[in-house]
């Protein structure tokens, strides 16, 4: 008698924005949700707290006004700056909602994975959450500009580096051209960003392992996965190692324009 294998049903690897959903909702749907105040987005609200979640889709409905939003996002900020985990995983997770409809409408090579945008736009929210002062009423809108940046850097060196390949020169840069500057070296030439790394590097801010991350994936445009594959380590933990090299990169050059 012949047994038919059984199929093991599918299960679709999570993307990025996935996972830190995942993340982000198990500290709601526990006994003791995480809550914040709900005056923050709310007038005249029915209840003293809700949890983060309902927070968050007040912050992203067009209809909740710009001084409640600010002061929402401000104290977000400032409990992931003073109160350490789990508030940065809540706050880089409030930026999900305009952060799908950004790259929805983002335009990128066949070649690059969206898994690589979604993780490079989150990895620019996370570094930009650190140097960003709660007190600014604009927090948000640097928070969303970070990750804009930062994914039409990838797209216009994924083009580029495609282009090469097929040894066809660039010919139409137009506005990607302006964002593939590196804008957080306060508009540094190509020169000045690698003697930059290589000052981090003598100062020991940055060991020479993390100055060749940065600049063969911010400058040089090669891909994430093809260096996590080199250096026999997941996607996800070289953006880690990432993020903490530029926090203390621009936290270095911070105190240096002092």
């Amino acid at each position: 008698m012949h047994h038919r294998p059984v199929r093991r049903p599918h299960t679709a690897r999570l993307s990025p924005l996935e996972e830190l959903e995942q993340s982000f909702l198990a500290l709601v749907r526990t006994a003791t949700p995480l809550t914040m105040p709900a005056h923050l987005v709310c007038d005249d609200p029915s209840e003293e707290v809700w949890p983060v979640d309902q927070i968050r889709v007040r912050l992203a409905h067009p209809s909740t006004r710009p001084e409640l939003r600010a002061r929402a996002w401000g104290e977000v900020v400032r409990r992931a700056h003073d109160l350490g985990e789990p508030w940065p995983v809540v706050a880089v997770a409030m930026t999900v909602p305009v952060l799908r409809r950004m790259l929805s409408r983002l335009a990128r090579p066949a070649h690059l994975e969206r898994q690589e945008v979604e993780q490079e736009a989150l990895a620019a929210v996370a570094v930009a959450l650190a140097g960003v002062d709660a007190g600014d009423a604009g927090v948000d809108r640097e928070l969303f500009a970070a990750a804009d940046r930062a994914v039409h850097r990838l797209v216009y060196a994924a083009r580029r580096r495609g282009e090469r390949e097929a040894g066809e020169p660039m010919v139409h840069l137009g506005r990607l051209h302006a964002r593939a500057t590196v804008e957080d070296l306060e508009g540094l030439t190509v020169s000045d960003e690698y003697q930059v790394l290589a000052r981090a590097v003598r100062a020991r801010v940055v060991d020479v392992a993390e100055a060749q991350l940065i600049a063969r994936t911010r400058l040089q445009g090669e891909s994430m996965g093809t260096l996590a594959g080199e250096r026999g380590v997941s996607m996800r933990q070289l953006y880690r190692h990432r993020i903490a090299a530029e926090q203390r990169l621009a936290s270095h050059l911070r105190h240096r324009a002092r």
